[in-house]
């Protein structure tokens, strides 16, 4: 789901939901990405919005037994 299709509402919430400290996240409330099922025959857009719903937070999750803090960092080369 690209940020141009969000409105102002989705965007703060997917602000919040990377701006998650660690420190505060219950393990149990997390969903393990090993459970996670995407059908890859959906558009692109459809796939993508299938995952955010399934995962919640794209930025923090489970997988085992280990909590993911995932943070994408964008280089720009000359």
């Amino acid at each position: 789901m690209s940020t141009e299709k969000m409105d102002a509402a989705e965007r703060a919430m997917l602000e919040a939901m990377k701006d998650v400290q660690l420190e505060s996240v219950d393990a149990d409330n997390l969903t393990d990405i090993k459970d996670m099922s995407v059908d890859m025959k959906l558009p692109k857009e459809e796939r993508i919005a299938d995952f955010v719903r399934q995962i919640g937070n794209p930025y923090c999750f489970k997988c085992g037994k280990f909590i993911v803090k995932a943070k994408f960092i964008y280089f720009l080369v000359c």
